[in-house]
């Protein structure tokens, strides 16, 4: 019983195999997936996919990457959908200081706006952070997000900042890194972090775990982020997919 809490089946690297990928999914034991809408092109899709399927739901949002080209209609686009019965979470949104394409101002302002949103419409939100920790942070407290709760999507930060996340009602979520030989930081969080505000994700088609890493990721794989938290945290891959899947359904009400 395992819920993929972050895939992009609506991805074009999935186009020409979805089904097929969904399938694998369903018999390596994944039961729920989210998949996630960040632009024009993949929020109508992610609804699409939920649609067609019982136990697969969607989130809308906004990438901060794009933050420059998004307008008030786009605002008022996620506003819509977010009423849909299969649209569970907005995001993801955040703050990227990798890429340049959005000036940092603006995609605060725009993040900014969908936490307002979601207080709005009363959906916890997804948070896409990189290089960028500690504006997310206190953007979100300044926001006042604690009321709406969210996810720490693919976090790969310091556990210095895991009781920041705790504290505002965040879940923190872990992919592929974890299961990476050098990456120190996601697997002291994997032991650090209470059970019952863990959460797993493949970030499909993007981060695969080993021994995959390199290559197309897809939903099946987050079986072997869930069975690797397991080693690390001395407890069974059936404890940390039950736990995982209660945090994921409690936190999207479902």
């Amino acid at each position: 019983m395992l819920f993929d809490t972050h895939v992009h089946l609506n991805a074009r690297d999935f186009f020409e195999d979805r089904e097929e990928t969904i399938k694998r999914a369903f018999d390596a034991g994944v039961t729920r997936m989210l998949v996630v809408g960040f632009d024009r092109e993949t929020i109508p899709l992610a609804i699409e996919i939920a649609e067609q399927y019982e136990t697969i739901y969607a989130a809308v949002g906004w990438h901060p990457v794009d933050a420059v080209d998004m307008t008030e209609q786009e605002l008022e686009w996620i506003e819509e959908l977010s009423s849909h019965p299969k649209v569970v979470a907005l995001g993801e949104m955040g703050l990227d200081y990798h890429w340049d394409k959005s000036p940092k101002e603006v995609q605060k302002e725009v993040f900014r706006k969908q936490i307002q949103l979601a207080k709005k419409v009363q959906l916890p939100i997804i948070i896409h952070n990189r290089e960028a920790t500690e504006d997310i942070i206190s953007i979100l407290k300044e926001e006042k997000a604690e009321s709406i709760g969210g996810i720490m999507h693919c976090y790969n930060d310091s556990v210095d900042y895991v009781q920041d996340c705790l504290d505002m009602n965040f879940y923190i979520s872990l992919g592929g890194p974890v299961t990476f030989k050098n990456a120190t930081l996601p697997k002291e969080v994997a032991v650090q972090v209470p059970l019952e505000r863990l959460l797993i994700e493949t970030d499909a088609p993007f981060l695969a775990p080993h021994p995959y890493r390199g290559k197309r990721n897809e939903p099946a794989y987050v079986k072997l982020v869930a069975e690797k938290i397991a080693a690390l945290r001395g407890t069974s891959l059936e404890e940390i997919g039950e736990i995982t899947t209660k945090n994921a359904l409690s936190l999207f009400r479902l």
